[in-house]
């Protein structure tokens, strides 16, 4: 199978290797046509080859993904953010839920939600990037579940606890309520299906002969799989706090490498 550009033939399966994604072939694009399985598409001045190589599905499809690679920054980058500047916010004792309370709460609810609606739009990019094969259907539902979780967890504010904010007593809720219950069901749910998709995607890579890649998932299950039993105990004790948060950037960063990964291969 051999792809032309411009007049050039040159093997299909070299076209990625040689020019890299987003690169612009100098005096090729100027314009030329792209012959890709034996079917010529034409292209403007300056198209990119990569680009030029997706079907207009694929582009969706990649479009779709890329929230996936964005959501775990954004949701700990605006995280972190708030924890520089909220007053009383300690890292190493409160979990980033809490920031949903006192002044500027709004900041964190609206970081939960729009974090869960790009993980649930990356979720149905992977049911695209992935028609066949293990966890085609299961691994995408996981993933929007998780989603959908973190939004309900944005609309259900965390009850304060643990001396945040200012004035809060320490240690558990004083008076759990009701969102505050809600916020607990959604964030639990999300998490286990998060896991889940972790552990499926490890069985789907290690079927496809990607060792690295199903060890690094599994490990990542396992490991945030410990890190929220830790939290979800209540306990607020600083070992079991840090530990939390370095499986939330642990999954987080997973997520991003997988959608990154099938980003890559989708076109």
């Amino acid at each position: 199978m051999r792809s032309s550009i411009s007049g050039r033939t040159v093997p299909r399966a070299t076209v990625p290797g040689v020019i890299a994604a987003g690169a612009v072939v100098p005096g090729v694009m100027v314009p030329g046509v792209v012959v890709i399985d034996d079917q010529p598409t034409a292209v403007p001045p300056g198209t990119a080859v990569a680009d030029a190589r997706c079907t207009p599905e694929q582009r969706v499809t990649r479009s779709l993904l890329g929230y996936g690679i964005v959501a775990g920054p954004l949701y700990v980058a605006v995280s972190l953010g708030q924890a520089a500047v909220r007053d009383g916010f300690d890292l190493t004792r409160h979990s980033w839920s809490l920031l949903a309370n006192g002044t500027g709460g709004w900041v964190q609810s609206t970081n939960l939600a729009l974090s869960g609606l790009m993980v649930v739009a990356a979720a149905i990019g992977y049911r695209r990037a992935m028609p066949d094969g293990v966890g085609r259907r299961w691994a995408p539902r996981l993933l929007g579940t998780y989603g959908l979780g973190m939004v309900g967890a944005g609309i259900f504010r965390a009850d304060p606890m643990a001396g945040f904010p200012a004035g809060t007593p320490a240690g558990p809720p004083v008076d759990p309520t009701l969102h505050g219950t809600l916020h607990f069901v959604c964030g639990g749910i999300g998490f286990l299906a998060l896991i889940a998709a972790a552990l499926v995607l490890a069985r789907r890579f290690q079927r496809e002969g990607r060792g690295v890649r199903a060890v690094c998932s599994a490990v990542t299950g396992v490991a945030f799989l410990a890190g929220f039993a830790g939290i979800a105990s209540g306990s607020t004790s600083r070992a079991v706090t840090l530990a939390f948060v370095a499986a939330v950037l642990m999954v987080l960063g997973w997520l991003t490498s997988t959608s990154l990964h099938l980003y890559k291969d989708a076109c």
